[in-house]
């Protein structure tokens, strides 16, 4: 899969998709201080799954029905637990995001949101 990896969601989150053979592009590569519907915009004309703690980008996706292609959320995930979630998302739910899904992953729940 393709991933942008937003700032907040850090740099190993995004060495560590890299790793298991997935190509991730990271927002801070081009600038740390991207607003989030410039980086929708990137992520979506490149066919990538937005990464992020920003609670934003489900209001810009939802709400300003902003186009995307699927976006993982990670509001309230330490960094330590963050590969190990990931990896339960794309697990179960690799067909969601393709299909542009909304997917909200917290400490005890994973929320997917269709378009």
């Amino acid at each position: 899969m393709k991933f942008l990896v937003d700032v907040c969601a850090g740099r190993r989150l995004a060495e560590w998709l890299r790793a298991r053979g997935h190509e991730a592009a990271e927002v801070r590569q081009r600038a740390s201080n991207m607003e989030d519907d410039d980086i929708l915009a990137w992520a979506y004309a490149e066919g990538r799954v937005v990464v992020t703690v920003d609670k934003d980008f489900g209001a810009l996706a939802v709400a300003l029905e902003q186009p995307h292609h699927g976006i993982i959320r990670l509001p309230d995930v330490s960094a330590v637990q963050r590969q190990h979630l990931i990896e339960q998302v794309l697990a179960k739910h690799q067909s969601d995001l393709e299909d542009g899904a909304i997917v909200t992953v917290t400490r005890t729940r994973i929320r997917v949101r269709m378009r």
